[in-house]
This record gives structure tokens, C-alpha cells and sequence, in this order.
């Protein structure tokens, strides 16, 4: 039997799938009077989803129904969230209406506030792709169902604005709730699909914002620490995680003119010895091949004897901070500015952040 350790990740499916299979759910039991256990809805690449349906019901004729989010083995502060859809009969015709299909969002799904994202300002957090995914999963149940009559749905996700305080919403200009999202109705465990879009999202509300500077952080540690540094408005920071050279390939992109670049020494040791992505996964760094690179650096025979036998990145910082290697560190962050201004072509400035918070060098 597979353990935890070896045996594949399961998928999931995301909000967006999640909103699409309830709002069909709804309808089916709004117009044609259908009620089931399951539903089953399109996916963008022509596939077909079955859902369990969580609760289905009427009062003062509208229709609720929702799902429970599954996202498989993916970390996801929405995995077993309630997606629910609420649809209900409108008057008025579909020219009035704007089509027969309305969409809305509800309680826990945040309003855009800031321009630069896929969805308008003062509209319902509900993406192009989930938007669609929903239209299409009703049009199935009304294209024989005889309605005239336009259709109001409402996504709504109960604990959206509790689960809402745990992700970057707020800085990208979502208030009150979840965004609903997905470009696939799949959600890949452990994937890069969710950080870098959140990236991007984060630079696009940046230049809106007019922002000719960008802040990448490998967390929140980092980026706590280096805004006590800067006079820059929120929408700078772009929480890049371990996305370094996608981070900085994204700001030329962008065409801002200065990157501020913060990280905790693993990960600035990392970025000066030119590697691309700084999760483990992508490769260990090893201790050895550490003091390897400080000895192409200049340091000096004594200091690398007394680094022998370190067994992490952090334990040599902690040397060389007691040996008062000040120097040493400092050309450590000058070889991370290199790699990144060679990567970004722009301006950058590189902070180096301690366990406790504190921004202890830069270059």
C-alpha cells in the first residue's frame, strides 16, 4: 500500500467548479422540478464532473444548493469550504436583464475594489472562468426547459470572509469575502498555477495603483520586516514566495523600475548562488556546497575552517555572524542583487532578514 510519503497527490477542484455544479444543482430544482444526489457539470477542456450535492432545498421560492469543496491534497485555506448558489426567478426581459442568466455574489465573496484584476471594480470576486463555467452548467438545464423568464444566482460561501483573512485578498483589493477562482475547475496539488497567478495579480494592481516600484518577499517575515524600511504603498508588495526567477522575469515584464528583494538568509543565499526557485524541492542546499561558493567569494582559509562541518544554511549564517563575517554577508547580498538585476534587467535592493524579524543587511 502507497504511504503519505510516495503515493501520488490527489487533485481537487476549485471554487470556481464548485460554484458551477451548485448553481446547475439549484436550477435544475428551480425550473425543471429535478432533484438529486449528484450533479454533473462541463470543464473548460470538454470534460464532464460529477459532484456530490451537499443540501438542496426551497423557501419563499428560491432555490439553495451547495457543494463542499474538495482540493484534494492541495493546501487550500477554501478545502472544505461550503460553495452555495442560491437562484431565484426575475422579472423583467433577458434584454432588460442583460441575458437570462444573472450572476452575483453573495455573502463571503468579496467585492474588487481595485483595478488591475480579471473582474471590474464594484464587482462580485467571481473570474472570467468560473463566471463562464457558471453560465454554461445552467445553460444545460435551460436550453429545454421552457423558462422565459431571467435567472438571478448568487454565489455566496459562508465562512468566506473568516477564511478570506487568511490569503492576500485584501491587498489585491478584494474586501469582504473569497475570490471564486479557477482557470481549469482543477485544483493541482501543491501547484505553481495558484502563487503565480496571485503574483501577477499583485504586480497588475501595483501599476494600476501608478507604482513604479515592487517589493518580492519570500514570506511574510521578510516582507513585515523590510516595510519598516520603505515609504511605499501596499499594493508594492508581491508576496513571490519561492518563485524567484518568475518573480523577477514578471517585474521586467511589467516594466517596473526598481525591485526590492527580501528574504531570510537560506533564501538570499539561494538568489546569490543563481538558483532559480528556492524551494527544497527544486534542489537541497547543501552545506557544503555553501561553503563552496563563500570560498569563491574570497573567504578566508581560517573562516572556512571554522565552518567545518555546518549542516545547514542557517547554521553558517550564525558563524559567520559570531566570526563578525559582516563583510562576508554583505557580498553574499551583493551576489543575490547580481543574479537578480542580470535575471530583471531593472534597479533592485536586496535586504537581508534575521529569524527575528529585523532587516540586518542590504545591498
Amino acid at each position: 500500500m502507497a504511504t503519505k510519503r510516495n503515493r501520488k497527490l490527489r487533485s481537487g477542484y476549485t471554487t470556481g467548479a464548485c460554484a458551477a455544479a451548485a448553481a446547475k444543482a439549484a436550477v435544475q430544482l428551480l425550473v425543471a422540478e429535478h432533484r438529486d444526489d449528484r450533479v454533473e457539470i462541463p470543464f473548460p477542456d470538454g470534460s464532464r464532473v460529477s459532484f456530490l450535492i451537499h443540501d438542496l432545498g426551497t423557501e419563499n421560492q428560491v432555490v439553495r444548493a451547495s457543494i463542499i469543496k474538495d482540493a484534494g491534497d492541495d493546501p487550500d485555506v477554501t478545502n472544505g469550504a461550503e460553495i452555495v448558489a442560491y437562484a431565484r426567478l426575475t422579472s423583467g426581459s433577458f434584454a432588460d436583464a442583460g441575458g437570462q442568466i444573472i450572476i452575483l455574489g453573495g455573502i463571503g465573496v468579496g467585492t474588487v475594489t481595485k483595478r488591475g484584476l480579471a473582474v471590474e471594480v464594484g464587482e462580485a470576486a467571481i473570474n472570467p472562468v468560473p463566471r463562464q463555467m457558471i453560465r454554461e452548467a445552467m445553460a444545460e438545464v435551460l436550453k429545454n426547459s421552457g423558462c422565459l423568464e431571467p435567472i438571478e444566482v448568487t454565489i455566496s460561501v459562508p465562512d468566506g470572509e473568516k477564511l478570506a483573512q487568511k490569503t492576500l485578498n485584501h491587498r489585491l483589493g478584494i474586501v469582504g469575502g473569497l475570490s471564486i477562482l479557477g482557470t481549469t475547475g482543477i485544483v493541482r496539488p501543491v501547484s505553481a498555477e495558484a502563487w503565480t497567478a496571485t503574483i501577477m495579480a499583485s504586480m497588475d494592481v501595483a501599476k494600476e495603483a501608478g507604482l513604479t516600484e515592487i517589493v518580492l518577499a519570500t514570506g511574510r517575515t521578510s516582507e513585515r520586516a523590510v516595510q519598516e524600511h520603505l515609504d511605499l504603498a501596499e499594493e508594492a508588495y508581491a508576496m513571490m514566495g519561492d518563485y524567484l526567477e518568475f518573480s523577477l522575469l514578471a517585474a521586467r515584464e511589467k516594466k517596473f523600475k526598481k525591485i526590492h528583494l527580501s528574504g531570510m538568509w537560506a533564501k538570499i543565499l539561494k538568489a546569490a548562488m543563481q538558483t532559480p526557485h528556492t524551494h527544497v524541492r527544486h534542489g537541497a542546499l547543501g552545506a557544503d556546497q555553501a561553503v563552496d561558493f563563500l570560498k569563491n567569494l574570497g573567504a578566508a582559509p581560517d573562516i572556512l575552517k571554522k565552518l567545518a562541518g555546518v549542516n545547514t544554511a542557517r547554521e553558517i549564517y550564525q558563524r559567520l555572524a559570531a566570526l563578525e563575517e559582516f563583510d562576508l554577508i554583505k557580498e553574499v547580498c551583493s551576489q543575490a542583487k547580481n543574479y537578480a538585476r542580470k535575471v530583471s534587467g531593472l534597479q533592485v535592493t536586496v535586504y537581508l532578514v534575521h529569524s527575528n524579524g529585523k532587516v540586518v543587511e542590504s545591498a
